[in-house]
Order: structure tokens, then sequence, then C-alpha cells
């Protein structure tokens, strides 16, 4: 969980001069109402929403974000975002909020944007009033103490060097970096140690109290819009909300207003052709342009519209074309509604293009068929055939969405002023769509060919980069009135859209959990009929297993190969089925092909039968097979590249018995593959098959039966090894000599467990968590994602403690024995716990499990968890439930300490900064002198020869 991150997720306007805006989400007695109330400069509504009644949630949206940033204090906003979170002047714990909110099941999150900054937390509902007045002090009386601005700083730089490695944050910092002198864009939004420590002590500047000030300046009431959601009746809300929030200081001074800096991007700079060096092995061409700001135009979104068109991947469409050519692998139109897309200044439309090395070759080409299609567009006009509806988002971020509507709409829509789109007006889209031409756009092509080729660095991500003028030829081809392509055209009639709604009526007894309708030696299916969300829809999952994927790692790479062109064969042919809101995903799975449909339950079954004939009928052609093999090279780098990643690989390298690591399928792809052998592949997987599916929603039993069996017991587990009782350390170079992120996990392997044991890992982690948090991060300032983990590996149960950090700041031994002083001082925590303290942790698990559905996916997930595991324990929850309840306080603290003496099974895995990384191998370190009595694995495969197996485990009782 990110806690206080620093992110772009909300749209960005300017807001009315209310003193306090608080919306109330209420649902009483599952009766939905809807009115307005007007007090002290208030405004109140009640709305309906489709909640869990045991949790609360409240959202508060400030009109100010890092736009607001001192020239000589970059990252400001987005540091105080983090600094009001430590201690109120009522409530003065620096971690206190936290911890709260930890004891009682709750989480909380912050994000600073341009022009706005957002804070959101959710807890148990008998716990919500005194959670909305601790939360509430950070905007009347945050403590802010001086001693913890070092640390606090750290935990923004580490959280800046996390991003540092991101492409798509680097393509925004070298974009900003375009737009004319002092605009706010240009600023440096996240602030790091050299920003917010460095240079203000050079310049003799007081951080703090800046911070302060800033906070007195724009922490004010009416700046503020607040969402809040309970089962509570409105009268109470009203009566809470007044008593804790009247205290938030309000200074009536004028909002910070940037809407006169329009036209941010219009330099010479900016029509011209840059070239990027990324980190990840990726080629991908974006084509930009700045527009007016379009925040006026919600009521008929003309951005939306033509997203939709340009993202459109039917025949006939841009993405079609450049398949077919191999040019392409993916492409996203439109405007993110970030605060780095769309502000009171301007508006971004992009077009971002994932090509292949031919399409790199060829990318005038590609942008010469996107102008086309857009020309297109501008001689047709808008369709309103082609209005959209956009939907609702999940209910979890519902009061976040709700207090960002109510700084950007009028009052009638603050529900769904981002959602709908109320109005056709073709003159409006019109406008927009004739400010998309070549002459105003702006080229931005990433590819690792340009190392070597782009002398200029971008100031604060370091981004290699050159800017060049767009070609001649091209420039003066788009100048002019150039032909339109024959093949490019509008979406055609979609046959996959739904008519029939109704629900169907059961035809076998209701049943709480899925029943088993079907079962031989080639499968099973599971079925359940809904009769709890009454909706028109249905989910369909079919896990397809096959014993020869895992055989070797070429297998493996074969199966990746394999899943990746059956889903590019069906993009274009199913692609009318995801407009009509029937959704589709197929994943390469370790041990099988897993299906996944969902949508109208009408017309779901010709999707599912479209992609079994796809799938019957696969073929690959020669130049398809090229692109995706050299793509998969790519996409295994790049996760090699992540420190995370080649951590978890590394680690599960040693545990799971038989397991294929990415490096050895890295290896596998770079020697070499052929069409024959893939088909080989092909065949031999589809005639050892075993299915699992599982039909649920509203479709009869013998519908299901008929319609979704597959006509085709493989275990779907690694063994794994038996860790020696005594300490272990596998240290290995990362393999991204530009990223300066490190990682260390330490896990502790507890061996084959039951369902009641595996509660009381969940149990003791959730007590860790915020400890975790306040020991490592907090007071030590190691990193910015320091979590501990309940681990299943296989059946196999286990906890870790993993730790992100800096290589400039800390080596990997130094942070783990900060680990190792945490699970001191915790096991001393444990050993005084009293009883209150652990009735409450209790209580908040299992009101956790017992959280009602929101929506039949949740139903779905956890019911296809324990199919595509062969688990069947559909009640898992219940049983979950009833084992939590009859849990002591000494259980907990022995299962604790019984990992923490003589005889623990304990495994360190840490990656570090490398100097010279070869991809192709892993790297083994030896320990420091601060380990020194650790065992040091310098060769997984001969150390876990030496090991036990534990036999093939499920938690199943």
């Amino acid at each position: 969980r990110l806690k206080h991150s620093f992110s772009s997720t909300s749209i960005q306007s300017t807001t009315d001069g209310y003193n306090l805006t608080i919306q109330y989400i209420t649902q009483v007695h599952h009766t939905f109402l809807f009115s307005f109330l007007q007090i002290f400069h208030l405004d109140l509504s009640l709305l309906p929403f489709h909640c869990d009644l045991g949790y609360s949630a409240a959202a508060l949206c400030i009109g100010v974000g890092s736009f607001s940033d001192p020239n000589d204090l970059p990252g400001l906003a987005h540091f105080l975002e983090h600094m009001v979170f430590m201690g109120s002047e009522k409530y003065p714990s620096e971690n206190g909020f936290d911890a709260f909110l930890k004891k009682h099941g709750g989480s909380d999150n912050a994000s600073t944007d341009c022009e706005r900054t957002i804070f959101q937390f959710d807890v148990q509902r008998k716990r919500f009033k005194e959670a909305l007045d601790r939360w509430a002090q950070f905007f009347i009386c945050p403590l802010m103490i001086e001693d913890a601005i070092d640390r606090e700083v750290e935990a923004v730089d580490s959280e800046y060097q996390l991003a540092k490695p991101s492409d798509s944050h680097r393509k925004e910092m070298l974009f900003g970096s375009l737009a004319k002198p002092n605009h706010p864009m240009s600023k440096f939004c996240w602030g790091n140690a050299q920003t917010l420590k460095t240079e203000p002590r050079e310049k003799n500047i007081n951080v703090y109290k800046r911070l302060r000030e800033f906070w007195k300046r724009y922490y004010s009431a009416h700046y503020m819009t607040l969402a809040v959601q309970s089962k509570e009746s409105l009268d109470t809300l009203e009566e809470w909300v007044r008593e804790i929030f009247s205290q938030v200081p309000n200074n009536g001074k004028p909002k910070p207003d940037f809407s006169d800096q329009l036209s941010p991007f219009e330099t010479p700079a900016f029509n011209k052709l840059y070239r990027m060096v990324p980190v990840r092995k990726v080629h991908a061409l974006t084509i930009t342009w700045a527009l007016p700001p379009q925040e006026k135009h919600y009521r008929v979104k003309p951005l939306h519209y033509i997203a939709w068109l340009i993202g459109h991947e039917g025949t006939g469409s841009i993405l079609s074309m450049l398949r077919r050519k191999c040019w392409a692998l993916a492409l996203f139109g439109g405007n993110s509604e970030t605060g780095f897309d769309q502000n009171t200044t301007y508006s971004i439309f992009s077009i971002s293009i994932t090509l292949t090395d031919e399409g790199f070759q060829n990318f005038y080409e590609v942008a010469h068929l996107v102008f086309q299609y857009l020309k297109m567009l501008q001689t047709l006009g808008p369709q309103q055939s082609y209005s959209v509806l956009l939907l609702q988002t999940d209910p979890i971020e519902y009061v976040e969405d709700i207090c960002e509507n109510m700084q950007l709409f009028p009052k009638e829509d603050f529900l769904t002023g981002d959602q709908l789109m109320f109005e056709f007006k073709p003159e409006v889209i019109s406008v927009a769509l004739k400010l998309l031409t070549p002459e105003k756009a702006n080229l931005l092509l990433l590819s690792p060919e340009h190392e070597g080729q782009c002398p200029l660095r971008e100031k604060w991500f370091g981004t290699q980069y050159s800017v060049e003028d767009i070609q001649q030829h091209w420039r003066e081809l788009w100048a002019g009135d150039f032909d339109l392509n024959p093949s490019l055209h509008l979406p055609a009639e979609n046959k996959f859209i739904a008519t029939d709604f109704t629900l169907k009526t059961s035809d076998c007894p209701d049943t709480e959990y899925p029943v088993r309708i079907m079962n031989n030696d080639r499968g099973c299916l599971w079925y359940k009929k809904d009769n709890k969300f009454k909706i028109p829809k249905a989910y369909v999952r079919f896990h397809l297993i096959s014993p020869v994927i895992q055989k070797s790692p070429k297998n493996l790479v074969l199966f990746d190969l394999f899943v990746n062109i059956l889903v590019h064969n069906l993009a274009e042919p199913a692609y009318e089925a995801d407009v009509a809101q029937l959704e589709y995903k197929l994943v390469a799975g370790e041990h099988g092909l897993v299906i996944k449909v969902k949508g109208f339950n009408h017309k779901l079954p010709l999707l599912f039968n479209l992609i079994v004939d796809y799938l019957a009928d696969f073929s690959a052609a020669p130049d398809v097979f090229s692109m995706f093999a050299e793509q998969l090279k790519k996409t295994y780098f790049n996760i090699l590249i992540k420190p995370e990643k080649l951590g978890k690989d590394v680690r599960l390298l040693i545990l799971e018995h038989s397991r294929w690591s990415t490096i050895q399928k890295y290896q596998a792809v770079l020697d070499g593959l052929s069409v024959e052998e893939l088909m080989e592949f092909v065949s031999s997987f589809k005639s050892e098959l075993y299915a699992e599916g599982l039909v649920q929603g509203n479709f009869t039993s013998t519908v299901s039966l008929l319609t979704f069996y597959i006509r085709l017991e493989v275990p779907v587990l690694f063994r794994v090894v038996e860790l020696p009782q005594k300490h272990h350390l596998c240290k290995v170079k990362s393999l991204n000599k530009g990223d300066a992120n490190s990682e260390v996990t330490v896990y502790y392997q507890s061996g084959p467990k039951n369902l009641r044991e595996h509660t009381l890992m969940e149990l003791l982690v959730m007590h860790m968590e915020e400890p975790c948090f306040d020991f490592l991060r907090t007071k030590e300032t190691l990193g910015y994602h320091v979590y501990p983990t309940c681990r299943n590996t296989s059946g196999v149960l286990g906890f870790s403690v993993t730790v992100e950090t800096q290589a400039t700041k800390f080596n990997t031994e130094l942070v783990e024995t900060k680990i190792e002083e945490f699970l001191v001082s915790f096991g001393e925590k444990m050993n005084s716990l009293s009883d209150e303290a652990f009735k409450t942790q209790v209580t908040a698990l299992v009101k956790l499990k017992g959280c009602e559905d929101t929506h039949l996916g949740e139903e779905v997930d956890r019911n296809w968890t324990e199919v595509v595991t062969q688990q069947f324990v559909f009640d898992r929850l219940s049983r979950e439930i009833d084992a939590l309840k009859l849990m002591t306080k000494a259980e907990l603290v022995n299962w604790f300490m019984g990992h923490r003496g003589e005889g623990n099974r304990k495994l360190s895995v840490h990656v570090r900064l490398p100097e010279h990384p070869a991809v192709s191998k892993l790297t083994f370190l030896p320990a420091s002198t601060l380990l020194a009595s650790v065992t040091t694995i310098t060769d997984i495969q001969a150390f876990t020869s030496t090991l036990n197996l534990y036999p093939y485990h499920k938690i199943l009782k």
C-alpha cells in the first residue's frame, strides 16, 4: 500500500468559493435518497451509494497543488502532504492515525497533483466518528514538529528515487520542460533531498518555517471539499461534520489562479521530433497536442469522443492497419485527466503507440497513418451514433471521486459530471478535432537504439534525449492536402451488443456456493446462479492445465508466445465485444491458460465460442511469430531490471522445486525459436489438457453445461523445499545499472500448515504492519516501501519483511540488521500485548473478512481462486472467521516467537546496485562483515539439490 503517495490521479480545475463543501453519502435501510441542505456555507448532499455497511469512508480535496510550489522550494506541496500526517496537537503521536486505522481494519492514502491535493481513509463504521476527528486534526492543527523534517524528507526522496526508473514519469518531466519559462508546468513537483534539504541549507532557507507558512496560506477551508460515506442518517452525519470540521481555519484569501497562463506549449520547441532513451527495452511513439483547457466542455466531453474512435481496434482502425503490417502492438489515445494532462492552463491529447522493431524503423509512416485517420474524422465530422457512455468507478474510489467532482462541477452534476456525456454538440467536437493537425503536434520517439545518440539530459530524472526538426519530406507532405487512406474507416455495426436483459429462472436449487455440474477425467465445471445482485450479467472462467508447460524454460517461452499470438489473433475480431461491454482476458498462468470472459449474458456465449474457435484453429504467421519473439526478449528484460521482480524470482527459485526463473526464460528466447517448434508445442499442449471451469451469474445450469463445457488430475502446485534450520542469504546484483533502488526481503518459513494457522499468520502480519512502517520508514527512514507479508508459497506458509531502499544511502546488510532490530522490538511488543489490543485486532480482521461483496465480480474472484488452485473451499472466509473467534493471545505470541527461536528457517534475499550488469545471468555476491555468521548461497541449484521437499500441500481445513 502506498502511504501518502505522490501521484497524478485527478482532474484539475478551479472551484467555486465555498467555505467548505461537504458531501454526505449514506445508505439507510437499503433505501436510497437524494436531497440538498444548506448550513453555514456548507453544501450538503445525501447521495445513493452501494457500499459495505460495516465500513465508512471520507475524502477531502484541497484546491491547491504543486503549481503553487514556491520557486525556491520545489516539491513543498508534496512534502506538506506527507508532514500533516505526522501527528496533531490533539493527537500528538507521530504515527497515531495509521496505528488507529490498522487496529480497526482501515487504510488511508493521499496524493498531490498540479492544482489539487487529496486525502482519504476508510475504517470500520463503529470507529468512523473517532477516525474522522483524528483525521480532521491534520487540517485544523497538525503538529509538523521540526525534528521530523529531515526524516520525512528522506521518505519523499525515496519516493522520487523509486519513480526515477519509470519511463512514464520521465516522459512527463521531459514534456513539462518544454513549457514556456516560468509556467508552473515546468516545475519539479516531486521534490527530493536536494530541493528540500541540501539546497535550502546552502541558501539559509528555513524549510520548517516555510512549510508552516504554506500550510497556513493554502490549507484553508474555503479551498476544501469533503465527501463522507457511512450508514448513519443524514442528520447524524451533519451533526458530526459540524462538530468536527467547524474548526478548520479559513483565511479568506483568494485561491491561486493559473487560468491566465494559457498556451504554455506555443513555443518553437514544441513542434519537433524528440528522441529519448527509455529505461525499459521498448520502442514507442507518442504524438501529443496541447489544446486550450477542455474542462468547461465536460457535458460534451469532446476528447473522450475522439479518443474512443482513435483507440478503436476493429477493422478500419489505426491499430488494425498497424497490426497487419506488424508495426505496432498497442495504441492508447486520449486525455488521462491527471493534472499533467488537464488543468486550468491547457488540456493534452496524446496518442501513444507501442512499436515493433519494424514499426520503429517506419515511425514516420506510423505517424502518417494517424494523421490520415484524424483527417478522415475531420472530413466526416462528428457522428452521434458513436457517442460514448462512461462507467462509474469502483465503489472504494467513490468518495475520492465525489470530493474531486465537487471542485469541478455544479451541484447537480457532482455524481455524474466525470462519467456521462450529457449532450452531443458536433460543433464543440469539431473545434477540438480541427486542432489535431500535424503542424501542431509534438513527436516523442522512445527506443534503446537511441543510446549514445542523445546528448541532452533532463534536469531531474536524468533522461537522455535529443531534439530535431521533423524531416522536410514529411513536414511538406503534412502541410499540404495529403490523401486519405481508403483502408481506414469508422467502426461497423456491432453484433455483440446485447438486447435481452431478462433475469433467468433457476433450473436447480439455489446454493450459497458453487456446485460441480460436470466432472470427468478431462476436467470439471462449477456453477452458481446469481440470485443476490440480480443483474443480467455473468462471469465465465476456465483454467486449461497442461503438464507440458513446466517441462523446460523453452516450453515456458513457447507457452508465452502461444498466448501472446492467440491474443493478437483475437484482437480484431473480439474488439467489438469489448465495445459492447463484454470483457475477455487470456492469461499465461504457471500451469495453464486462463480464459476469463464477463459481461451481459445474452451475447457472452458468442464471445466465448469465438475464443475457443481461435484456440482450436491456432496459427502463427512467420512475421507475427518473429514480432512476438522479439517482444518477449524485451518483456523478460523489462521484468529483470526491476529489483523487486528479481528478488521475487530469486526467492521462488530457491523455494519451489522445478521452478524455472525469468533469467532462464530470457536465455531460452535468446537462443532462438522457430514457428515449427511453437506449433509442435501447441499440439502437445492441446493433447494433454485438463480443464477447470466456473460459470456464475445470469445463466441456468443447463445452458452453462451445453455452452461452456470444453470437451477436451494435473497438479497446479510446485513442491517446496524445506529450508534448513539456520539463516541463509542469497545476495545478487540488480540488472539495471541506472537504478539506485535495492531490495531486502527477510523470509521465515513455517511449513505446510492448515487453515487455522494461515489465519493466525494473517493476524500476525496485521499486528505487524503499523509497527513495521513506524520503525523502518518513519524512524529509520530506510525507504518509501516497507511492509510485512503473509506468504503462501504453493501451500507452504511463511511471512516476510521487505524494505525497498536506495544503494546510495544504505547497504543491504545494514538494512537487514535494522529489520532484525524491528523484529526484536516487535517481539517485545507482542510479549506485552494487552488483551484489549489483541481483541481489537481480531475484531478488525473478522470485519474485513466479513465484508459484504459490493458486486458480483468480487464473489466470482473469490470462488475462482478456489477453482484455479483446485482447493474448492468456497466457504473459506466463514471458516477463517470461525477460527479467528477461537484464537487466543497466547497462540499468537507463541506463533511469532516460534519463528524467532534457534530452529527457525530463515532466508534473506538482497538485490543491490550493480556496477556492470549482465542480464542473461545471475551474479551472486558475498555478505559483508555485518552478516558474517550467515551462510551465503552462491549456487541455487547446488543449494536446493541437498534439501528435502515438502509433499504437495493445499490449505484445506
